[in-house]
């Protein structure tokens, strides 16, 4: 089955979040974190199973990026984050230990 094409990054976060991605994720110190659940995953403990990409309308350095990531012990969640020359450089990091597509 094919990923859905969302056309805005709030809705691929609305739709993932109806499948079950609840939890947000953050980037720290290499790690994806989720502080409400206190939770601190290393890069082999989760997968991607889909990413969507959006540039801005008005402006294609505008870029952010879609993941929704599961845990080994089923944590879904999502993280949102910039990508092309805005991306910051521990995400750029992390995504490389991950080795997901870069633009």
């Amino acid at each position: 089955m094919a990923a859905p094409h969302y056309d805005t990054v709030l809705q691929a976060v609305r739709d993932l979040q109806k499948r079950g991605y609840q939890v947000d994720f953050n980037i720290q110190d290499g790690h994806l974190v989720c502080s409400g659940l206190n939770l601190r995953l290393h890069p082999e403990q989760f997968q991607v199973r889909e990413f969507h990409r959006f540039e801005g309308n008005s402006d294609p350095g505008d870029e952010d990026i879609v993941y929704a990531i599961e845990s080994e012990e089923g944590v879904k969640g999502l993280l949102v984050s910039a990508f092309g020359p805005y991306s910051e450089p521990e995400n750029d990091a992390l995504m490389r230990k991950l080795q997901m597509p870069r633009a």
